[in-house]
């Protein structure tokens, strides 16, 4: 299960010190004497860090070619990259899941059918929205989402209409809703995204875009 157990690179950077070193160590390779100096800390506390480091392959050691008693530490950053990017494979696994999602927000005139339409421009999954007291559809909203070639056209939806039909995931878009979610058919796994409402906003058209892009990029990890 991910989350079990932590990816290597968090738990290595986890630790203060380790970290410190691996930034000195980033702009340049060091001596022992050289990273004491640097982070503080005595020689064999330093010394133990390191041996995990290289231990997990992030650093390697190399004799001086000038003094052969002197070693030289190197940070491996193409590997701290890789172990980087693990760490956000593992997160993603986390992300929502459905083949069948229910966007919610409270008026269903923005965020959520905007968050509907993206999804469906991004997949084939089947997607819908509802609001529990439903407005019509904001201009700004359908303006928001002409850079992404869509053409928005909803019609505003009640929450208690589609709460009998069976979905995968539910995401509820603003705080509000979310405390007044009702039951839905067969228990569909529930997910927050605590969206502000871009209508409230003193700058309506600009929060509408900043909208869009943040649901567009929550979107894409979207595990559907």
């Amino acid at each position: 299960m991910a989350g079990e157990t932590l990816p290597l690179f968090l738990r290595l950077m986890a630790d203060p010190l380790r970290w410190r070193l691996a930034c000195e160590l980033a702009a340049g390779d060091r001596r022992v004497r050289e990273l004491v100096a640097a982070v503080g800390q005595p020689q064999n506390l330093v010394s133990y860090h390191l041996r995990q480091l290289r231990d997990a392959g992030l650093v390697t050691a190399r004799r001086s070619s000038s003094d052969g008693r002197d070693t030289y530490y190197h940070l491996d950053l193409g590997r701290c990259a890789q172990e980087l990017a693990a760490t956000g494979e593992a997160l993603k696994a986390g992300a929502p899941t459905g083949k069948r999602v229910l966007f919610v927000c409270t008026g269903n005139s923005g965020r959520s059918p905007m968050a509907e339409a993206l999804l469906r421009h991004r997949t084939g999954v089947q997607v819908m929205s509802a609001g529990s007291h439903p407005k019509p559809l904001h201009p700004n909203a359908i303006s928001a989402l002409k850079p992404f070639g869509i053409a928005l056209g909803h019609e505003p939806t009640h929450l208690d209409s589609v709460c009998g039909n069976r979905f995968d995931l539910v995401i509820s878009l603003c705080d509000r809703v979310r405390e007044v979610l009702p039951a839905f058919a067969g228990r569909p796994r529930l997910a927050h995204w605590s969206i502000p409402d871009p209508a409230r906003d003193p700058d309506p058209v600009t929060a509408f875009q900043r909208t869009a892009e943040e649901l567009d990029g929550r979107i894409r990890l979207l595990e559907v």
